[in-house]
């Protein structure tokens, strides 16, 4: 039932060159265009956009830094970027672990301060450094329980305020403390979840590691060999964007040094541009370590050193990460293999903000760079050959694309494009039907191709199907939910 989106990618790229464009000066009609629409549409007040490739850098920046004031932020204007500040605090783990000081698969609790630590085993099971980057750590999503309470309590709109009120407050004892007393939700290893704790314990281990304070070691470590501004600085405050709510309202200045390491730190499009080039040069024996899945098969979706990473339908990797806070959010792209990598920050923070950014890193990725030449191929191919054997056609792309990589997600995605898009679902079928014999454990192949077979009135075959769905997942709500509606005697 789930469905994903067809993603294309990654030509040539024309010449690109550095400095910083305002929109309307923004060299590549592409990147305008996208966000100008971003703008138009509501989705925030601001935008700023870096697009790296081999090293060069166009920056375009769009709206205003604050609500009511003609004020066009440039590429030194200052957000927060949320979640990925996990992979600067991963990527110092890394650097750790490169060194010698630790290993992956160590307990996380061989590099806490002295204490008792009860609850951070499972059934015998201790969380490793390897779940705490892979976001498998079983870890509460946040600390102090007390806190999250009250913020549940709060009215929607008031929620920001109860937390960062708090959360600026909330001490490194504090969290040490509240660390004793927290429980694993699940043993570790199994399931990725989101857990800010689990972050702020790596930017904690990073400290005890590297023998210094977490900021000390960003500065001495990242920013300054990057030329980076400093993330945590006050002193850039004055380059800050207003941050805006989903709701409108100006956001609360988050400034908690406990949770730098999950979410706490602040760059301009500047800043985060080098920090890509880094990331994609993959020189660093530390961010090629940070690459490497740690959990799951990047061929249907991984996570390395919180990046999460699935491959590209020429087999080539694809890293990606989001962050949102209070007032702002940020997405950040990258395909090392091809030297293209694009941030985004915005100022305002909606449920859907993320999202929207990555749908505007999409359109600018197809419009600069178009589709990959095997998804030509394979378009090409279906569409002279048709989908009644879709096995041979895929096995005549695949020869002359050898790499040639079909997620299941992405034959999914291609059977409802066909399905609910295009109204072929005798095509459709033949799609859905394919993906069952190239992922026969998964259950949702099983569950998406009862569901067409269902739309073409073959109620024997998707009852058969729905039965399989729930075979591999009994906790497959869609499959229960269409079995009992086939169940039913007919009137």
């Amino acid at each position: 039932m789930a469905k994903a989106t067809i993603v294309v990618l990654v030509g040539a790229f024309g010449l690109w060159a550095s400095g910083a464009q305002a929109a309307q000066d923004c060299a590549n009609d592409t990147i305008r265009k996208a966000g100008d629409a971003f703008i138009a549409a509501g989705s925030s007040d601001g935008l700023s956009i870096a697009v790296v490739k081999d090293g060069k850098t166009v920056f375009c920046d769009f709206g205003t830094v604050e609500r009511g004031k003609a004020r066009l932020p440039t590429p030194d204007t200052v957000y927060e970027i949320g979640s990925i500040s996990k992979t600067f605090g991963s990527l110092l783990l890394a650097q750790a672990i490169v060194a010698g000081k630790a290993q992956v698969d160590d307990d996380m609790r061989r590099y806490l301060p002295p204490g008792e630590y009860p609850g951070l085993i499972y059934q015998g099971q201790a969380v490793t450094l390897r779940n705490l980057v892979s976001t498998t750590s079983a870890l509460p999503d946040n600390l102090p329980d007390e806190l999250t309470r009250k913020a549940k309590e709060a009215k929607p709109e008031d929620k920001p305020f109860v937390l960062v009120e708090g959360l600026n407050r909330y001490t490194m004892p504090q969290f040490l403390a509240d660390l004793q007393q927290a429980r694993l939700q699940r043993q570790p290893g199994v399931m990725p979840a989101h857990s800010n704790v689990a972050a702020q314990v790596v930017g904690l281990i990073d400290a005890r590691l590297l023998g210094k304070p977490f900021e000390t070691l960003l500065d001495e470590r990242i920013e300054r060999p990057l030329g980076m501004a400093s993330g945590t600085d006050k002193a850039r405050a004055a380059r800050m964007a207003t941050g805006y709510t989903g709701e409108g309202r100006v956001a609360p200045v988050w400034d908690a040094p406990v949770t730098r390491a999950a979410g706490g730190l602040r760059y301009s499009t500047r800043d985060m541009a080098k920090y890509a080039a880094y990331q994609l040069a993959e020189r660093d024996p530390a961010v090629k370590l940070a690459h490497q899945a740690q959990w799951g098969d990047p061929g249907e979706g991984a996570t390395g050193f919180n990046w999460v990473i699935d491959l590209m339908v020429d087999g080539q990797p694809h890293l990606e990460h989001s962050g949102g806070t209070f007032g702002f959010a940020s997405y950040m792209d990258l395909y090392p293999r091809s030297g293209y990598g694009i941030v985004l920050l915005a100022n305002r923070s909606a449920d859907n903000t993320q999202g929207q950014l990555q749908a505007v890193a999409e359109r600018i990725r197809d419009g600069l760079v178009g589709a990959l030449p095997a998804q030509v191929a394979l378009d090409k191919a279906f569409a002279e050959h048709g989908y009644g054997d879709v096995a041979a056609t895929v096995a005549q792309v695949r020869r002359a694309y050898p790499g040639l990589h079909l997620s299941e997600n992405y034959i999914n995605a291609l059977g409802y494009r066909l399905l609910q898009q295009e109204k072929r679902p005798k095509d459709a079928v033949n799609v859905f039907a394919y993906n069952v014999t190239q992922h026969p454990k998964s259950f949702n192949p099983y569950d998406s191709l009862a569901e067409c077979q269902e739309a073409l009135g073959e109620r024997e075959h998707a009852i058969a199907n729905y039965r399989l769905s729930l075979e591999r997942n009994p906790n497959n709500e869609h499959a229960k939910t269409r079995l009992a509606e086939l169940d039913k005697p007919k009137s």
